[in-house]
This record gives structure tokens, sequence and C-alpha cells, in this order.
């Protein structure tokens, strides 16, 4: 309740129809990458004469492996997140600035991109990390049958922190996911299955964003569209008292 008190004063002291900026990250991860090299390099001359040939070769080869760790974000899931962070009208949306290779600051030192001007104008970035993403595809026979079953499925895991620009403070921090999958039905006799990859990013993409827009709500305070609103936690403090002019 702290947390959401201190972003509705936020948003008064904005004016009383303005509602808080925030900047939404795409998902945050690494990967290791390894890199082969093998290069020949050959040359050969030759002169010839009438009663003879000379010449000259040379033969050289070198082999490497290279393993580096690559810092990136993942932009798939994104559009969907701000969408559903918009339906919930808790926040307006300002775009920050995209983590490149060229980026200079680690993808994960999100203090250091905000004091660098990577969100301006936003009062909170919500930023997320990539903590698993899995893609599974299985084939299942069905008893009693000459078919079987062709499964694609994909589940993406992030963690995500609402962070204030001005002071730093975490006002939030969750885990969301968002799971899909496409199934066939086969014969036998077929020889080629084709499930559809790019249906099932869009369902995870879609329950990704509205996992994070529930979970903001529940510990923020505020509402999902079509769902009740969340009630809010209890604390210690006393109830609200209507405001009074004092003499």
């Amino acid at each position: 309740m702290r947390a959401w008190m201190a972003i509705i004063g936020l948003a008064c002291a904005f004016g009383v129809q303005a509602a808080p900026k925030v900047a939404v990250t795409d998902l945050a991860y690494q990967a290791q990458v390894e890199e082969y090299i093998h290069t020949i390099n050959a040359q050969s001359s030759g002169q010839a004469g009438m009663y003879h040939a000379s010449g000259q070769s040379s033969y050289s080869e070198y082999e490497s492996l290279n393993s580096y760790i690559e810092q990136t974000e993942l932009r798939k899931f994104g559009g969907d997140i701000k969408g559903e962070i918009l339906k919930t009208g808790m926040f307006q949306l300002v775009q920050g600035r995209p983590y490149t290779a060229d980026s200079k600051e680690d993808v994960y030192d999100v203090i250091r991109r905000i004091k660098n001007g990577a969100f301006k104008g936003a009062d909170y970035v919500l930023f997320g990390t990539l903590s698993d993403i899995d893609f599974q595809q299985d084939i299942n026979s069905l008893d009693h049958t000459d078919s079987y079953s062709a499964v694609l499925g994909l589940t993406v895991v992030a963690d995500f922190s609402l962070i204030n620009t001005r002071t730093y403070e975490i006002t939030s921090a969750f885990t969301a996911m968002g799971e899909g999958q496409d199934t066939k039905l086969v014969k036998s006799q077929d020889r080629r299955v084709t499930l559809n990859r790019p249906r099932v990013v869009r369902d995870v993409s879609k329950a990704l964003g509205e996992d994070v827009a529930q979970q903001l709500a529940e510990q923020l305070g505020g509402s999902v569209p079509g769902q009740a609103k969340q009630p809010r936690g209890r604390d210690n403090l006393p109830p609200d008292e209507p405001a009074r002019v004092l003499n």
C-alpha cells in the first residue's frame, strides 16, 4: 500500500489526471558465444626455363576457438507487456533507449543506464531479465489408432523490478511466466509435420504480458481490465480519515 500511495502522490504532483510515466525495457539476457576460426594460406610461384624449372611455395594454417559472453535484450515480448500495462491505466508509457551491441554499459546495470539518460522522462523503469526460455517438441502416439500428436511448446520466465528513477528504490518485484503450444493430430503416413512456431511465440507473449500486468496490479493495488480489483495488503497503519480543514 505504501508503494502505491507513493505512486499516487507522484501522480498528484504532476496533476490530478496524470499517471506516473514508466519505461519498459526489453528482457535482458546474456549468452556464451563460441567462435571457431580456421584459415589456410597457400601460395606458390614458379619460373620455367628452357632446361629447368624453379619455384617457391609457402603454406600456413591457423585454427582457434574463442569463447565470450554476449549481452543483449530479447525484443520479442515487449509489445504485449506494454499493451497490458496500458490497459490497467496505472501508468503512461515512455520509450527508453534500447540496449544495442554498441552500448558500453552492462545490460544488467539498470541504475547506470538510468543515470546515463537511457530512460529520459520516466518516473519508473520496469526492468525485466530473462530467467529461462524453453522450446519443447514432442511426438506422442495415440492408443488404439494409427495417429499421433505433434506438440510444439514454449515457456518463458522473466524477473521484473519496478525502479524509481529518482531514488532508485525498487517499488515492485516479481517473476512472471508465459506459456503457449501448438498441437496437430497426424496420421502415421504423413511424412512432414509443420507446427506453427510464430503463433506459439505470439501466445507466449500475450500470456507473459497479462501476468506482468496482473502482478503489478496485485502489488500496487490497481486493477486489471476484466478482473475484480485486487485487495490491498493489510498493514499496521490506522484507517484513513476524511480530509479536514484545520483552523
